[in-house]
C-alpha cells in the first residue's frame, strides 16, 4: 500500500516499516542496560562492552535492511560508517577505513577482469562453447555451469570465478531469450552459480584464505599440521555433495520455463563462426589474466611472493587493461558496480565492528556454552550452524578465528576429535546461502537482477538447512570410513 507524498513520490509502507523495525532495535540494543557476562567451560568471564552492545544493534539493523532492502544496499553500507562514528560505537577514521580493505579491492579486481573478458568477446567464446558441449536441455546446462564453477575454485578464489562467470551466464541468459525480465531459469543460473562456488571453495586450501588460516589456528592450538593433501582429501566428499545438492535444488525451486532452448545449439555455431578466429585482444585478456591467476595459485607455494596482498595481483591486471586502453572512463563510471563494491565495503566495516568490539567473541561463548553438556554430534553442528550463521555477516576469516579457539577447547571435554571441529567449521564457512554480504560471489550473481535480496534469503535458508544435514552425514558415516572417527578413544 502507498501514498502520494512530495516530488510525485510515494511511501511504500513495507518499507517503512522494516526501515523503522531496523532503527528500532538499534536504539533498543544502544540504550538497554549493560549484558551479563559469559563463561567458557574453563571459567573464563567474557564482558559484553557497551560499544560490543551498540555493534550488535547495528548489526541487526543492517541486516533487516539489507534483506528488506528498505533503501540501495550501498546506502545501508553506508549508514554502517556513518552510524559508527555518530553514535560513538568506534572512531570513524576506523570504521570508514575497512571500506577500502584489500578485501573490498580484491573484489573490484575482480570485477576488472570479467569487465576485460566481456569487452574483449572472450565470455561470449567461452559460453559459445559450453553451450556447443551442453547442448540445449537447461538443467543439463544448469549443471554444466555449476560444475565448471565448482573445477575453478580449486585453482582461484571463488571471487575471480564468479566475476568470471558472470558474463558468461549473461550470454547464456540472453540465448535463452528472457534477459530482459527475471525467470525462473535465470534465478537458478545466478543463484546456483554463487552457491556451487561457495561450496567448490572449501575442497582445498586454495579456495579461499579462510581455509589456511583456519589449519594455522588449528596447529597453533592443537599442535598438529594438516597438509594440503589431508585437506582437500576430507573437504572434497563434502564439497562435492553441496554442489550436486545445489544443482538439485536449482532443478527443483526454479525449475526453467523451458525444458529445452530450441535450436540453441545451431544457433550458437553460426554466432560463434560469425565471431571468427580468436582476435589479439582475446589472446591478451587471456594471458593477462592466467598470468595473474597462476601467481595467486603459486603464491603459497613461493615465498617470496606471499607478502604480496591478493588483491595487488588482480588490481594489477586492471591497471594493464586500462594502460593498453580496453577500459576508459565511461567503464570506470557506468560498467562498474560501484553498489556492490560499497556493499561489500560495509559488510567489511561491520565486520570488524563485531570483532573489535568484542561482541562476536561474546555471542559465539554465549551459543556454545548452551551446548556443553550435548551430545557430541549436537556440539558439532552447533559450532557449524554458528560459524554459518557469522559468516553470512561477517567475514569468513574473522567467524573461523571467532569460533574455532572456543570450540576447540570445548572439544576437549567432551573427547571430540578436534580434527572434526576444523573441518566441520571450514566447510561451514563456505556456504553463506541467505545474504549477499555473506561472499562476493552472491553479491556478484546479484547484479544479474534476477532476484531479490529477499528471494535470496529466503531460498538460502533450504540448502543451509540440508548442508547442516550433509555436514552430519559426513561427521557419522564418511569421515569415519576415510580415518577420521568423531570422537577420540
Amino acid at each position: 500500500m502507498t501514498t502520494p507524498v512530495l516530488n510525485g513520490k510515494s511511501i511504500d509502507w513495507r518499507k517503512t516499516f522494516f526501515l523503522l523495525l531496523g532503527l528500532a532495535l538499534f536504539f533498543l540494543f544502544y540504550f538497554a542496560p549493560p549484558f551479563a557476562p559469559v563463561h567458557d567451560p574453563t571459567g573464563k568471564e567474557f564482558a559484553l562492552p557497551k560499544e560490543g552492545q551498540r555493534a550488535i544493534g547495528l548489526f541487526l539493523m543492517a541486516g533487516i535492511w539489507w534483506v528488506f532492502e528498505v533503501i540501495p544496499i550501498g546506502v545501508t553500507a553506508i549508514t554502517i560508517g556513518v552510524f559508527q562514528g555518530l553514535w560513538g560505537i568506534r572512531k570513524a577514521s576506523d570504521a570508514f577505513h575497512d571500506f577500502m580493505d584489500p578485501s573490498v579491492l580484491f573484489i573490484l579486481g575482480a570485477l576488472f577482469i570479467g569487465l576485460a573478458f566481456s569487452k574483449s568477446g572472450l565470455t561470449k567464446r567461452v559460453a559459445f562453447k559450453m553451450i556447443q558441449v551442453a547442448g540445449e536441455d537447461t538443467r543439463i546446462i544448469m549443471g554444466g555451469v555449476f560444475l565448471i564453477t565448482m573445477v575453478m575454485t580449486w585453482m582461484m578464489a571463488h571471487t575471480a570465478v564468479a566475476a568470471a562467470m558472470f558474463p558468461i551466464l549473461m550470454v547464456i541468459l540472453s540465448l535463452y531469450g528472457e534477459e530482459e525480465k527475471p525467470t525462473r531459469f535465470g534465478k537458478g543460473l545466478f543463484i546456483g552459480m554463487a552457491w556451487a562456488a561457495g561450496a567448490g571453495s572449501i575442497m582445498t586450501m586454495m579456495g579461499g584464505a579462510r581455509n589456511p588460516a583456519a589449519v594455522g589456528l588449528f596447529q597453533e592450538f592443537t599442535g598438529q599440521e594438516i597438509s594440503f593433501l589431508t585437506f582437500s582429501k576430507y573437504m572434497f566428499p563434502i564439497g562435492f555433495a553441496m554442489v550436486v545438492m545445489v544443482w538439485l535444488l536449482c532443478v527443483i525451486l526454479f525449475r526453467p520455463e523451458k525444458t529445452r532452448i530450441v535450436g540453441v545449439r545451431d544457433k550458437v555455431n553460426q554466432m560463434a563462426a560469425q565471431m571468427g578466429p580468436i582476435t589479439r585482444n582475446e589472446i591478451f585478456v587471456a594471458v593477462v589474466t592466467a598470468i595473474v591467476l597462476g601467481l595467486l595459485v603459486i603464491q603459497q607455494f613461493v615465498p617470496a611472493l606471499e607478502p604480496i596482498n591478493r588483491s595487488v595481483l588482480l588490481l594489477l591486471a586492471g591497471l594493464v587493461f586500462f594502460i593498453f586502453n580496453f577500459f576508459d572512463v565511461e567503464d570506470l563510471e557506468k560498467r562498474v558496480p560501484w553498489n556492490i563494491i560499497l556493499l561489500f565495503s560495509g559488510a567489511m566495516s561491520i565486520g570488524f565492528c563485531l570483532w573489535k568490539t568484542g561482541a562476536a567473541e561474546w555471542m559465539a561463548v554465549g551459543f556454545l556454552a548452551l551446548f556443553v553438556n550435548a551430545h557430541w554430534l549436537v556440539f558439532v553442528l552447533a559450532i557449524s550452524a554458528l560459524v554459518m550463521v557469522l559468516t553470512n555477516f561477517i567475514m569468513n576469516v574473522a567467524a573461523i578465528a571467532i569460533t574455532l579457539p572456543i570450540a576447540l577447547v570445548v572439544a576437549s571435554y567432551l573427547g571430540i576429535n578436534p580434527q572434526v571441529i576444523l573441518f566441520a567449521a571450514v566447510a561451514m564457512a563456505g556456504v553463506p546461502y541467505m545474504l549477499l554480504i555473506g561472499a562476493a560471489p552472491n553479491a556478484i550473481a546479484y547484479q544479474s537482477k534476477q532476484f531479490t535480496t529477499g528471494e535470496f534469503f529466503s531460498y538460502g535458508i533450504i540448502p543451509s538447512i540440508i548442508s547442516i544435514g550433509i555436514l552430519a552425514v559426513m561427521v557419522l558415516i564418511i569421515w569415519p570410513l576415510m580415518g577420521m572417527p568423531g570422537l577420540l578413544k
